[in-house]
Parts: C-alpha cells; structure tokens; sequence
C-alpha cells in the first residue's frame, strides 16, 4: 500500500470533513504537524474539534486555524501564549474542554490501545470532575475519564522508512506518539524519508502499522519564547 505522498494537500486528499475529532501532535511550536495544518486551513474545512496539548500561537501552528474561525472546540491542557484563543473562548466563540496534561497524553494513548475510559484521582475535587463518574477505592475517590478516538492524527515526526515505521527526535515526540496512535487515520509529516529497512528496529518510537499516509517536507524553526541576557560591556 502507497504511503508516501508528495505534499502536505495530497496526503489530506479524501480525508477532511466538516465537524471530524482531530488530534495533533506537538507541545508549544515543538513538533507541531505545521505542513499538515497549513493544508487543513487551505482545504477549509470548518466545525472542527482538535485534541492538542496546547493551540500554537497567534499566527503560527493551530493558531492559524483558530484565526480563521475553523475550530469549534479545544481539547487542550494548555491555553498561554495564544491572544484570540483566550478572545474566543472568552467571548464564547470557542468551546473548551479542559484536560490536566497527564490526562489528555493518558486520553490518547487510552484511545490508541482501544481502551473506553480509565479512572484517575487527577481533578478530583475541582472543576474537572464536574458531570464526571466518580469511584472511591480504599478511601480515595477516582474520576472516569474517557479515551480519545480521533477521526484523523496529524503528527510531526523527523524519520520514516517507505512503510511508516517512525523515529521522533528528542523532546518532539511529546504528544505526537500518543496522538499518533488514537487515529483512525494518521497522517505523518517528516524530514526525511529513507529506503525500508535501512532504519535499526531498536531505534523506531513507533512502528508503521499506526501509520497510514507520510510526507516529507521542509520545516521552520520557530522558538516560541527567546530569552536572552545583555552583552556585558
């Protein structure tokens, strides 16, 4: 089966529709699916629920769909660094499902082992458990939280072999290898693409039978927050 597609437009083909459970990799702008996202924002396509860490900034990443209004709701543990999605959800123009970021990674990878739900004692007693299904154990109360079983993953990934067999470099793998795996279809974006098997079996995060499409393609860069300190005189 062909996985390899020669851009970001193609590998989406046939694949977005109005109203579909997204989960995207990525934490801050660290491997964040940026080829794939620009291309979900180009397809217009609108209604959409996007399971992320967090929402990019205002111009870069998801921010860029959140700029055009083809968000519905957020699923996310993480919502700084982005101006119109505090003026959205503020405004009521956006709805948000608020996750701790343990959970939302748990969600994910839940969904990708096929597994409904699963109780935890994060959010116990604050505004997470409301409506939620609450166990108690030797004592201790547990909430129901449930899987995520997304309807398409965008990931960002430095390596695959022809057959999706995939390496993520360093700290972005993040949330990528769970979003990954809580798709009915995963779309990958990479840096390189190498001959199958010339990968070490040893060194693959996550092997390609999670993996559906691949393309590859350059990416910027970005560093979300730079601090740096006065030249000494």
């Amino acid at each position: 089966m062909k996985k390899v597609y020669g851009s970001a437009a193609e590998a989406l083909d046939g694949v977005l529709s109005d109203g579909m459970l997204i989960a995207a990799g990525g934490f801050g702008l660290c491997g964040i699916p940026e080829l794939l996202i620009d291309a979900v924002v180009d397809s217009g396509v609108k209604d959409l629920t996007v399971a992320s860490n967090n929402a990019g900034v205002d111009d870069f990443g998801l921010g860029k769909l959140l700029a055009t209004k083809q968000i519905k709701k957020m699923m996310s543990s993480y919502v700084g660094e982005n101006a119109e999605f505090m003026r959205q959800y503020l405004s009521g123009e956006l709805e948000l499902e608020f996750n701790p970021q343990g959970t939302l990674a748990e969600r994910m990878r839940a969904g990708g082992a096929g597994i409904p739900g699963f109780y935890t004692k994060t959010g116990v007693g604050t505004v997470i458990a409301e409506g939620k299904d609450v166990k108690n154990w030797d004592g201790q109360d547990y909430i129901l939280e449930e899987g995520i079983f997304a309807d398409l993953a965008i990931v960002k990934a430095w390596k695959a072999d022809e057959t999706g067999n995939l390496i993520f470099r360093k700290t972005a793998r993040n949330f990528n290898h769970p979003a990954a795996t809580c798709g009915k279809l995963c779309v990958v974006e990479v840096e390189e693409i190498v001959p199958t098997g010339s990968l070490d079996p040893d060194m693959i995060h996550l092997p390609g039978i999670y993996v559906h499409r691949i393309v590859q393609g350059e990416h910027e860069k970005r560093i979300e927050q730079r601090t740096t300190r006065k030249k000494e005189a």
